[in-house]
């Protein structure tokens, strides 16, 4: 009974073995979808590639991205928002 006892205190469920296929999973789908973000941003015009890329991914903030582009605050929001409609246009085209 002992032996047996402590057999099963090795052995892992399959909740535990669920729950690592999951984590693989997820962990395959980022790396996929990292890929192809990154292949659709290499597609934008560059002005625009470097805009999300330092809103996004460094989190710059406003005034700093003012300053860059050489553009006020109204206009900051309209880059964004066109540089995101292209992102997306370009994205679902692509990956979906």
């Amino acid at each position: 009974m002992e032996l047996l006892r402590g057999e099963k205190r090795h052995e892992k469920s399959e909740s535990e073995f669920e729950a690592s296929d999951v984590d693989l999973s997820r962990r395959w789908v980022n790396q996929q979808r990292r890929r192809q973000v990154d292949s659709v941003l290499k597609e934008l015009p560059e002005k625009e590639r470097e805009f999300l890329r330092m809103f996004f991914l460094e989190e710059r903030d406003q005034a700093d991205l003012c300053r860059r582009f050489a553009v006020g605050e109204d206009y900051l929001r309209v880059l964004l928002h066109r540089a995101k409609l292209r992102f997306k246009s370009m994205y679902t085209k692509r990956c979906l």
